[in-house]
């Protein structure tokens, strides 16, 4: 069978039968088609992993706009992508290699930002409160640090999404899996400032304002993007003189930071996170290694020759 016909019948089988996000399928599809860029429309029994290594080797040379070589996350995302391709191939059989011949790169683990108390509370008093936006915005800051939340489910929240009074609903997240979030009393009563402020009845629970108006000269009401609350966080946070770099993920990670340094367990940010993986979460060892030395003086006997 040809590659290009097999990669087709995939990517239906990721929409169909494993319900994965068009995004998702769409970044498969450009990850798979750069090997046919590489190899041509080849059949599945000619991926070899031979023909696997000089791919590799192409990926690498690439290179992007700002690199003249493709960095080693972005190299893996097209590996782990034909993993998931030839994983595929076994279970309808067809003919072609083990998912277990294609090695990931090895990549090194960058540190995670996360904002202290006092930048928090810099950043958080940064909106005009005398304006629709400026409680918006509060109530998107508070929101993402209270919650957890990635900005892309943020921004496809309605307004009727979110119980206030339970301060808990459910969102759909990487991979189609729902999982609960839960809001502190302090965010609930900003989203309940903002939506009390506003003048319509529109779905979405943050919209774009053009002056006090969430509506644009067609009388269409318009969701906040992703890319808009990313700009927003990084120009509060430049305002506050916080000087490193903040990000709506930057928050998500001081969510998981504030949840392990009170004494939450791994395991339990890991569900509140949404992460299919600990391994994952675990790039928050950064909050848990500290306390290792308080355990040990704690619980370690050392008295042993007195």
């Amino acid at each position: 069978m040809k590659f290009s016909k097999a990669k087709t019948d995939f990517l239906e089988y990721m929409e169909i039968e494993q319900n994965r996000s068009q995004k998702t399928i769409r970044n498969y599809d450009h990850y798979l088609t750069r090997l046919v860029d590489f190899a041509g429309d080849i059949d599945i029994k000619d991926i070899t992993p031979e023909l696997v290594r000089k791919w590799r080797l192409w990926l690498n040379r690439l290179g992007t706009n700002t690199s003249d070589e493709l960095g080693k996350t972005t190299l893996n995302y097209h590996l782990i992508a034909l993993r998931s391709f030839l994983k595929f191939c076994a279970k309808y059989d067809i003919p072609a290699i083990g998912k277990d011949k294609i090695e990931l790169a090895r990549t090194h683990r960058g540190k995670v930002t996360f904002l202290n108390e006092d930048e928090l509370a810099r950043l958080f008093s940064q909106p005009n409160l005398t304006k629709i936006n400026g409680l918006r915005d509060r109530a998107i800051l508070e929101l993402l640090f209270s919650s957890g939340l990635r900005v892309s489910e943020l921004v496809s929240l309605d307004r009727d999404h979110i119980n206030l009074k339970r301060r808990e609903f459910m969102v759909r997240g990487k991979g189609q899996k729902d999982r609960p979030i839960f809001i502190s009393p302090h965010a609930a009563d900003w989203i309940a400032a903002y939506l009390e402020a506003r003048d319509d009845n529109a779905r979405p629970l943050f919209m774009r304002y053009s002056g006090s108006k969430a509506v644009d000269l067609s009388g269409n009401y318009h969701r906040l993007t992703a890319r808009s609350i990313q700009r927003l966080v990084s120009r509060y946070a430049l305002l506050a003189g916080i000087t490193k770099h903040v990000s709506p993920h930057t928050l998500r990670h001081s969510f998981a930071t504030d949840l392990l340094m009170n004494g939450a367990d791994l395991r339990s940010v890991q569900a509140m996170l949404g992460h299919s993986n600990i391994s994952t979460t675990q790039i928050y060892t950064h909050v848990t290694d500290p306390h290792l030395k308080s355990i040990h003086e704690r619980f370690h006997s050392n008295n042993v020759n007195e």
